[in-house]
């Protein structure tokens, strides 16, 4: 279905607003990640010697966004701005340290592409049980429809896993020279919110025309797309944003703070055995239990709020508030407290080996590109 085939439906208010917050988000997240020159995200990182509270870490951090020049093409700027104006270059500038960032990624970035395309498409079936579960659909089981929207999905989860999962390496990179001294566990958790930020509004259209095909509220993509737009414009591909973003930062930081500390005690262990500790790395099974481990526990703690989410993006008649707490507290008025766990053995069963597969896949990769060529 073209595009151009849609009916014509002015934004309204609250969707401008949502999407200019989230451009603001990105342009923010980007300018700070390539603020640091290329040299120091791809230098030694060097060890913690002494470790501060999470709140002067935060603090600092925010401190030290750059309010205008250095970066890339920084002199350049400077010699320009008598005659170019001040929002030309801004724009310029975070062009340049767009694409910068994603060179710099590059190897991050194909890794997890191939790793989240492999992990969505083998886990799929599973997702779309999960999902009729939340909504407490009678025959969740049933065969038809078990990759309905699949293709969709692959559209705004590959480039999602690429944003979040890339940039989270090189935010993770930048702040770890930034701040040596802080403990490495805040560092991965403030680099896992922000690369999830930075691909939540990529993410958000995508998971809703995704979830309404699998709740069948919608026969196929072009319908849900069309419907959805002629319903409520720009605003319906963001409904349930918020209970997006509140699910995906706590899941994202759980998730990644858990992997990267398990990987690396379980590194430091398998050295202390070893003769050559230059030539020790993670293997794909020792991945893939790393990654299982950190994707069920991120999964049962978030379920709530999964849950949540699932509920915002398929409730066509508003029946929930359109907030996380209203939401939340319909949920607990109608079904309890254990309303909010609802579907958290499919979600478990989902994301562990989910996580494991992309893990597997993303190290694999890793280790492949790191490798020198002969």
């Amino acid at each position: 279905m073209s595009i151009m085939n849609l009916p014509s439906h002015p934004p309204s208010r609250k969707a401008s607003s949502l999407l200019l917050s989230i451009f603001a988000i990105v342009v923010l997240s980007f300018h700070f990640s390539a603020a640091s020159p290329t040299c120091a995200i791809l230098s030694p990182i060097k060890r913690p010697s002494s470790s501060l509270a999470a709140s002067t870490a935060i603090a600092s951090t925010v401190a030290l966004l750059p309010r205008g020049g250095g970066g890339i093409g920084g002199a350049k700027l400077s010699s320009t701005a008598k005659s170019t104006p001040a929002s030309t270059i801004q724009v310029s500038f975070i062009l340049k340290s767009f694409i910068q960032t994603i060179i710099d990624a590059r190897s991050h970035l194909a890794a997890a592409a191939a790793a989240r395309a492999v992990s969505i498409f083998g886990m799929y079936p599973v997702d779309t049980i999960k999902t009729r579960m939340q909504m407490k659909q009678g025959d969740a089981f049933r065969m038809s429809g078990l990759y309905k929207g699949v293709a969709g999905s692959l559209v705004g989860q590959v480039p999602y896993g690429v944003l979040t999962f890339g940039s989270y390496e090189i935010y993770k990179q930048s702040l770890m020279n930034r701040f040596p001294n802080i403990k490495p566990a805040f560092i991965y958790a403030l680099a896992a919110v922000m690369g999830d930020v930075t691909g939540s509004g990529w993410l958000c259209p995508s998971e809703v025309v995704k979830q309404q095909l699998q709740a069948g509220i919608y026969p196929s993509m072009s319908e849900a797309i069309k419907g959805i737009w002629e319903k409520s414009g720009m605003a319906g591909f963001y409904q349930g944003y918020t209970g997006g973003l509140a699910r995906d930062v706590p899941f994202r930081v759980a998730q990644l703070t858990t992997f990267e500390v398990t990987k690396s005690l379980y590194l430091q262990a398998k050295r202390r055995r070893s003769r050559d500790v230059d030539s020790v790395s993670l293997s794909a099974l020792e991945a893939a239990a790393c990654g299982a481990a950190a994707g069920s526990f991120s999964a049962a703690i978030t379920n709530p709020l999964d849950r949540i989410k699932t509920l915002m993006m398929t409730d066509t008649a508003n029946t929930y508030g359109g907030s996380v707490v209203a939401c939340a507290s319909k949920i607990v008025q109608e079904d309890g407290l254990s309303g909010l766990f609802a579907g958290v053995v499919p979600r478990v069963a989902y994301i562990a080996p989910s996580v494991c597969i992309f893990f597997v896949t993303y190290e694999l990769v890793q280790q492949r590109m790191k490798k020198p060529s002969n």
